[in-house]
């Protein structure tokens, strides 16, 4: 059994908290990065404290795991505690339930695998992304560094999803496209061409939403 220190405290921490037991592991706690933005929806009683807390118990556990739902926070965080203890185990964590193929996945450091999500042969997970329940995720497929794709998802074989990219619960990414680093997919979007970097699409099919439209005229 290892000891992990989820960090973020909202309800991914506590999905990654269930996951950590279903695994055999040991949840010890949440660290967040502000205890004074902690909300009515986190789990105070669990917060162990700031990251400063890393400092003084990193040699008490066994890693460290990534319960944060946002793209861009995964990666600051994950940075900045990189940062101050290289040393730091991140463990890839699957749910018991997930499939994949073995024998050709690739994982990065702090991957997450949620349940029942399917992933095919030769599919490339890189640092810190997050892969969540229910998500199917095609042949060839490579998901860049603190992605997140949300429930329900469906990306299509020869996919390439970059960097802190964020796929919205339900959203259909058709085969060989390409995804913009910082991009979103919205929710139950469907995706027929590639989304440029930082953009954020919705709708079926997949459109630039207005307000990034209007910004770039």
């Amino acid at each position: 059994m290892s000891r992990i220190v989820v960090l973020g405290a909202a309800g991914q921490a506590r999905e990654l908290a269930w996951y950590l037991r279903e695994t055999g592991n040991e949840c010890v706690g949440f660290v967040v990065s502000d205890l004074s933005k902690l909300s009515d929806n986190d789990s105070r009683d669990r917060v162990l404290g700031d990251e400063s807390w890393l400092d003084a118990h990193h040699s008490e556990i066994d890693g460290v795991a990534l319960g944060i739902g946002s793209p861009s926070s995964r990666n600051r965080m994950a940075d900045r505690v990189r940062a101050r203890h290289p040393n730091l185990r991140w463990p890839t964590i699957v749910h018991p339930s997930a499939t994949f193929d073995h024998e050709s996945i690739k994982l990065g450091d702090g991957v997450m695998i949620g349940a029942r999500a399917v992933l095919t042969v030769n599919v490339t997970l890189h640092d810190w992304c997050m892969i969540n329940f229910g998500a199917t995720i095609g042949h060839e497929t490579r998901i860049g560094r603190g992605a997140v794709v949300n429930p329900g998802a469906n990306i299509s074989g020869g996919v390439a999803v970059g960097d802190g990219v964020l796929i919205g619960a339900g959203a259909v990414i058709l085969q060989y496209l390409c995804v913009g680093a910082g991009a979103t997919v919205g929710a139950g979007a469907v995706v027929t061409k590639d989304v440029a970097p930082g953009v954020t699409v919705v709708g079926v099919p997949a459109r630039v939403a207005l307000a990034d439209a209007k910004s770039s005229l």
